[in-house]
C-alpha cells in the first residue's frame, strides 16, 4: 500500500461514526429533562417522607433547569402512587419518593399492581433511620434487660404500639418478639404521631416506631429510648444501644426512603439524577436538617440501593406470615 493511499484510508476510516448501543458511553450530563418533574409522594403531607421530596424538589429545580413538583398521592397504604408511578412514562419525568412500605405491602396486600423489583428503577437511597423502641418515663422499663423481663412476666399482655398495621414498626417489634421469644399485645395506630402522643399520655406501654417521629420527645424526657433497632447505634443517639449488641446479635431493621423511575428509565438520566440528588444531599442546610430529624444521610447509587430493594423484598414476606399481618 502506497503512502498516499494509506492516508486516505485511516482520513476516510476517521471520519466515518462509529455507532455505540443507546446510552453507551454516554454521561450523565447528557440527559436534561424537557418538562417539568414530578416528584410522587406516596403519603399526605407533613410526614418525612413529604419534607424529603419537598426538600429534594426545592434544591433540584436549579440544577436540572426545570421545575420540580412533589405531588402527594396518598392512600391505599401508598399502593396508589407506587402503581401510578410503575406505570408512568420512562423518561425520567415522574419520579418516586419510596421507602420500605414499597417492598412489605406485597407480602400485605393479596393483589397488587406493581412488582418492587420489576416495575422500578433504583436512582438513590437518599437516607435511612431505625425504629426506636421508647417506653414513658414512668415505665418500669429502664432498658432493654428490663423490658425483657417485664414482658416475659407481662406473658403477652404487655401493650406494645406501632404506627400501623404491617408497618416497619409493627414489623420490627414482631420480629424482635419472634426472636427474643416474647409475645405482645399489638396495638396499631395510623402513624406515629398518633401513637407517640398516647404512648406520653400513658395510654399503651411501648411503642416501636421510626426514630424521627419519636426524637423530640426523647430529647425533651417525655420518652425513655430503650433500644434502636439498626445494626449500631444511631448518631442522633449515640448513648441508647442497639438491640444487636444488647439482646439479638445481627438483629437489623432499618427504615429508608430514596427515590425510584419507571423500569426502563434510560441509564443517562438515572446517572443524572443520582448525581444531581447527591449533590442536594451533601449540601449543609439539607444534610443538617436531616441529621436533626433523626435521618442519616446515605447518598448509596443506583446499583448499591437496587441490591437493597432485592433483599428487602425477599426478607419481609416471612416476617408478615409469621407476624399475622394481612391487609386487604
Amino acid at each position: 500500500m502506497t503512502l498516499r493511499r494509506h492516508l486516505l484510508l485511516r482520513s476516510a476510516l476517521l471520519a466515518t461514526p462509529v455507532l455505540l448501543p443507546r446510552g453507551a458511553g454516554a454521561t450523565a450530563a447528557e440527559w436534561t429533562p424537557e418538562r417539568p418533574v414530578r416528584l410522587i409522594v406516596p403519603v399526605a403531607p407533613g410526614g418525612s417522607l413529604d419534607i424529603l421530596g419537598r426538600l429534594l424538589a426545592r434544591h433540584l429545580a436549579p440544577r436540572l433547569g426545570q421545575t420540580v413538583v412533589a405531588e402527594n398521592l396518598p392512600g391505599a397504604g401508598s399502593n396508589i402512587a407506587f402503581e401510578a408511578v410503575a406505570r408512568a412514562r420512562p423518561d425520567g419525568l415522574t419520579l418516586l419518593v419510596g421507602s420500605d412500605p414499597l417492598t412489605i405491602n406485597p407480602a400485605l396486600y393479596p393483589r397488587l399492581g406493581f412488582d418492587p423489583v420489576r416495575d422500578f428503577t433504583p436512582i438513590i437511597e437518599a437516607v435511612r433511620a431505625p425504629q426506636v423502641l421508647v417506653v414513658n418515663p414512668r415505665s418500669p422499663a429502664t432498658d432493654l434487660a428490663t423490658f425483657v423481663a417485664w414482658a416475659r412476666e407481662a406473658e403477652g399482655r404487655l401493650t406494645v404500639a406501632s404506627q400501623g398495621n404491617g408497618s416497619i414498626g409493627h414489623l420490627a417489634g414482631a420480629l424482635f418478639a419472634q426472636e427474643a421469644g416474647l409475645a405482645f399485645t399489638h396495638v396499631p395506630y395510623r402513624g406515629g404521631g398518633p401513637a407517640v402522643i398516647d404512648l406520653v399520655a400513658g395510654h399503651v406501654e411501648a411503642l416501636f416506631v421510626t426514630l424521627p417521629a419519636a426524637i423530640e420527645h426523647i430529647r425533651g424526657g417525655r420518652l425513655r429510648a430503650l433500644a434502636v433497632t439498626g445494626a449500631e447505634r444511631s448518631p442522633a443517639l449515640p448513648e441508647v444501644p442497639a438491640v444487636a449488641e444488647s439482646a439479638l446479635p445481627g438483629f437489623d431493621v432499618v427504615t429508608w426512603q430514596g427515590i425510584f423511575a419507571p423500569a426502563g428509565t434510560p441509564e443517562t438520566a438515572v446517572a443524572r439524577l443520582a448525581a444531581e440528588i447527591a449533590a442536594v444531599l451533601a449540601l449543609p442546610e439539607v444534610a443538617g436538617d436531616l441529621t436533626r430529624q433523626g435521618f442519616t444521610v446515605t447518598a448509596h447509587g443506583p446499583e448499591r440501593f437496587a441490591a437493597l430493594v432485592r433483599a428487602e423484598a425477599r426478607r419481609w414476606p416471612d416476617v408478615v406470615r409469621r407476624a399475622g399481618a394481612r391487609l386487604e
